[in-house]
């Protein structure tokens, strides 16, 4: 049930702007922090361009390794912004108010760290442009259209622009709030960024039509980036990735991590920003409800995937599900990765008082994004391993001190975009939290009063 809790405009304005006038200590520890790790990991990805991609654990015939292993995992979680900003908009869901500034903007960082690590994955970055574009016009030499290198990028660019757009549509009210709000230099610049904003009943209608176009037309597009990236493993001819399957179960898979990060992020929010007034037990409860469904709904699609390798008993696919189910270090992976992903965090969130609970909730939010990352890694590399007529190396792979460096920094990289982020913009959003203010009254029912919510038509 959605509770009325009464917030003035001043409290919001004053609790939700604090970080954006004054700087705390530790958001100068954490960005500092954040900042080396992430130097650290730019210095692990030079050494690797001077070194070349030996000094990684990448050798034949496993060239598909933690890189492109983080690059599914971004990609995913950037799913979080659309599952729960455009939809629960459309929807109306009433808790969506507190999360979907953040989401958002989470959904338009981890896009950008995937987009960076086929870039780390090719070893030399700058050849990039030659494969994605035509480099000689004379000869009229194209890039091919089948390649991953040109269905990613175009898919995951679309996604990012769409994102980026649907966050600066839903921040210009804020943005004409911390104008208001400020003087000299900044207020030149976040008057600029406000587009002329005066709260207007024209402007308020256009925005919210912007709102819900956006929403409405990001979803297509939401759908088809994840189902491209898994058609970069569906049309090879690589044992266990050939499957139609994969294009749901991906999707699926990426809603459930995205929705996990979005849990973690608003408990993580509400500790360091002092957002007890925003941040309930009622939104937490209700994002629990909802993972549940799409765990349950992926557990499905992961089962189909099983299903159909041994349904079709294919001597290549039984040895690549013998090698993730039978075989160390594989068979471990997938242990912890299925216990992870659903065996411990679906039946805890049955229960109301795990739902409800911060620490709760914050684990299994963790554990289930450790288990997707090991998913996607048991995915790609132990159907590389099979022994094939031409390889000559059946060592299992493992990854370098700089393959792991450069994972844990952009793990970092993303948690400080959104801490500097956060400094300049609020990462809830201001006006709707105004606008859920005046909707929700209280009604008498019988002898009961009760929270009630009022809708304009």
């Amino acid at each position: 049930m959605y509770y009325r809790r009464t917030l003035t405009d001043a409290q919001i304005n004053k609790e939700l702007l604090d970080v954006v006038f004054r700087t705390p200590t530790w958001w100068v520890i954490l960005v500092s922090a954040l900042g080396l790790m992430v130097a650290i990991g730019a210095g692990a990805f030079g050494f690797m361009m001077n070194k070349g991609l030996g000094v990684t654990g990448l050798h034949q015939p496993v060239f598909w390794g933690f890189f492109i292993t983080n690059f599914i995992f971004w990609v995913g979680i950037s799913h979080a912004g659309v599952m729960i900003s455009a939809i629960l908009r459309l929807s109306q869901a009433e808790w969506r108010r507190p999360m979907v500034r953040a989401a958002e903007t989470m959904t338009v960082f981890a896009l950008m760290t995937s987009l960076l690590q086929p870039l780390i994955h090719a070893g030399r970055p700058w050849r990039i442009f030659y494969w994605v574009f035509p480099y000689d016009w004379a000869r009229g030499i194209w890039p091919d259209v089948r390649s991953p290198l040109v269905w990613d990028p175009t898919a995951i660019i679309t996604y990012l622009t769409s994102s980026i757009l649907f966050v600066y549509t839903a921040l210009i009210p804020d943005l004409a709030i911390i104008r208001d709000r400020s003087t000299g230099w900044k207020r030149t610049v976040y008057g600029i960024l406000a587009l002329g904003w005066h709260g207007n009943p024209r402007q308020w209608k256009l925005q919210g039509i912007a709102g819900i176009l956006l929403s409405a037309l990001i979803l297509p597009v939401f759908v088809s980036v994840h189902s491209i990236v898994s058609w970069d493993f569906g049309v090879s001819l690589v044992p266990s990735w050939h499957v139609t399957v994969f294009a749901p179960y991906f999707v699926i898979g990426a809603v459930h991590s995205g929705v996990s990060a979005v849990v973690t992020l608003m408990i993580v929010m509400r500790k360091l920003y002092k957002l007890e007034n925003y941040i309930w037990e009622e939104h937490i409860d209700a994002v629990a409800r909802l993972l549940i469904v799409v765990a349950t709904a992926w557990l499905f699609f992961f089962w189909l995937d099983i299903v159909f390798a041994f349904w079709l008993k294919e001597e290549q696919e039984l040895t690549v599900w013998n090698l993730r189910l039978f075989e160390a270090p594989w068979s471990w992976f997938f242990l912890v990765f299925i216990t992870a992903s659903y065996i411990i965090p679906v039946p805890l969130w049955l229960f109301r008082r795990v739902r409800r609970s911060f620490t709760w909730m914050l684990w299994t939010s963790l554990l289930v994004n450790v288990g997707m990352f090991l998913e996607r890694l048991i995915i790609i590399v132990p159907a590389l391993m099979r022994k094939g007529p031409w390889t000559f190396n059946y060592d299992t792979y493992a990854p370098s001190i700089v393959e792991i460096t450069l994972v844990v920094a952009s793990i970092a990289l993303v948690c400080f975009l959104l801490l500097v982020f956060s400094k300049f913009f609020p990462l809830i959003p201001i006006w709707e939290i105004k606008e859920g203010q005046r909707l929700i009254e209280e009604v008498k029912v019988g002898n009961r009063v009760v929270p009630a919510l009022v809708k304009e038509d």
